[in-house]
């Protein structure tokens, strides 16, 4: 066998222009049912922790002073925890919704692409 060959036809074939469009049409709906789910998720989650550290931050009296800061402090981060917590169930809500927005033209796509 002539190695170098296949292993040309192999590079040959990385170059060639994709013909079968439907298979990358279907990855694009895909990924855009996911996008908002995922970047609303990354957004709240860092939103979330902020206010936690900066909660943190107050009750260990790091910034700020007194009483005040403490009560405000413990707040806070209660308030960055709880968002913590409730990320992932929101996350999971906004999945779905956009999965169903989606669901029909990505099973009628899948469904051609399995019949040719």
């Amino acid at each position: 066998m002539n190695t170098d060959k296949i292993v040309a036809e192999s590079i040959a074939k990385e170059y060639a222009p994709k013909n079968n469009s439907k298979i990358v049409a279907l990855k694009k709906l895909d990924r855009k049912a996911k996008i908002p789910a995922t970047v609303f998720t990354y957004t709240f989650g860092i939103v979330a922790s902020l206010i936690a550290g900066t909660g943190m931050c107050l009750a260990m009296q790091v910034i700020g002073s007194g009483t005040a800061g403490l009560v405000s402090g413990i707040v806070l981060g209660v308030i960055g925890f709880v968002g913590c917590g409730v990320n992932y169930p929101l996350y999971k809500r906004i999945l779905e919704k956009s999965k169903t927005k989606y669901a029909y033209e990505i099973v009628e796509l899948a469904r051609e692409i399995s019949e040719q």
